[in-house]
């Protein structure tokens, strides 16, 4: 074999390990059913319920972060339907205010529905977390851009919800979100 048929043969190995890596083992590769049995019950209608105050930080394709927000939401559960507002808070000084249609199936499924999503997603809810795909274009002042998100939501033993999104352009990391999310005592 040439030199550089075996470099090629070596990187293309190498390209293909690391992107299984990151599909089966890293966060892309998380299932519902891994949660199972594992930390308390998350059921979303108890816990994304009344008021939440929700802090977070926004990581950029570099993995350094980009920016610092705070939100006030409210979710409003009627059965297994519920109506979120998000109000965020930037660091920069901007402003967004989001809205969420929720429905909840009996099997866990969720289904989300909100102005700035393409098309419908689509998530569950099982043991101790709960996850949403779904795809979003983001606002004119940030590009516009159709993104893929997968957000994961871990309920702590304290009943506050760690949350962890990934946006992806074109199968590529552009995004990160951590947040956590608390309800605020009445």
């Amino acid at each position: 074999m040439t030199t550089a048929l075996t470099l090629a043969l070596g990187a293309a190995l190498a390209f293909a390990l690391t992107a299984l890596r990151g599909h089966y083992l890293g966060f892309a590769g998380q299932k519902s059913s891994d949660y199972t049995d594992k930390g308390p019950a998350f059921d979303i209608r108890r816990e994304l319920q009344g008021p939440i105050l929700c802090e977070g930080v926004i990581f950029g394709p570099t993995g350094r972060v980009t920016s610092r927000f705070v939100a006030d939401m409210d979710a409003r559960w009627d059965g297994n339907t519920c109506r979120m507002t998000e109000d965020f808070r930037y660091d920069s000084g901007a402003t967004q205010a989001r809205e969420w249609n929720l429905t909840l199936g009996n099997d866990g499924a969720i289904r989300a529905e909100a102005p700035d999503l393409v098309g419908t997603g689509t998530g569950r809810q099982e043991g101790g977390s709960v996850v949403l795909r779904y795809r979003i274009r983001l606002p004119e002042d940030a590009g516009g851009h159709v993104l893929s998100v997968t957000d994961w939501m871990y309920l702590a033993p304290n009943g506050t919800i760690v949350n962890r999104s990934q946006f992806r352009k074109f199968g590529i990391k552009v995004a990160e979100l951590v947040a956590t999310m608390r309800r605020v005592p009445a």
